[in-house]
């Protein structure tokens, strides 16, 4: 079935979404609270700070996360970074290890820039350099980049160019084998990961 161009899992799935994102806000008030003082008692700038990523379509949109780097560090073209960056405040290390500075990706998703499961989206310098290399990354855009992603907890955390061409293997295989299903498993990968503090 088709509803101006959008199947009715597409609607079924951005439904969930948005009655997932408001159930979790409402559970994390406390953290989102504790969170929010901590970063601002334990180093300068803002408790959240967004950066502009490639989504649906090629679109760019600003994402939102909880700052976890000092002051200024976020804006340089070289964010991706990986264990013992010491750009990476010590709160920052600990939200990063359980995925706690993601919370604020529910704002995107309430605004339709996200979705909970989908690819994760790459600052467009990135963007440009994969597809120089793999075009076929330029699939994954037909839908909405995600919280969380297949490639994301069966590959991990990608910190250049070729680590995100091999992770992008499983989020093609993602959109090809999409479902409700699908999405569960992935959801219940990642609450395994946060759990554990797998992060980075």
């Amino acid at each position: 079935m088709n509803f101006n161009g959008k199947s009715t899992r597409d609607i079924i799935k951005r439904i969930l979404d948005y009655l997932f994102t408001i159930f979790c806000l409402v559970l994390l008030i406390p953290v989102i609270v504790i969170l929010t003082i901590l970063i601002k008692i334990t180093s300068d700038g803002p408790v959240i700070y967004s950066q502009k990523r490639v989504g649906k379509n090629g679109k760019t949109f600003s994402i939102y996360k909880f700052r976890s780097m000092h002051t200024g560090m976020e804006e340089e073209l070289t964010l991706i970074s990986g264990k013992g960056d010491k750009r990476i405040t010590s709160l920052g290390r600990f939200m990063r290890k359980h995925k706690f500075d993601e919370i604020p990706n529910f704002i995107n998703v309430l605004k339709g820039d996200m979705s909970i499961i989908g690819p994760r989206p790459e600052q467009q310098y990135y963007f440009d350099q994969i597809v120089k290399i793999e075009p076929r990354y330029r699939q994954l855009q037909i839908i909405r980049p995600g919280i969380t992603s297949w490639g994301q907890v069966k590959y991990g955390y990608a910190t250049n160019v070729e680590e995100m061409i091999k992770r992008m293997e499983y989020d093609l295989y993602y959109l090809e084998n999409r479902s409700s299903f699908f999405d569960l498993k992935i959801s219940l990968y990642t609450l395994a990961i946060i759990f554990k503090g797998q992060g980075i």
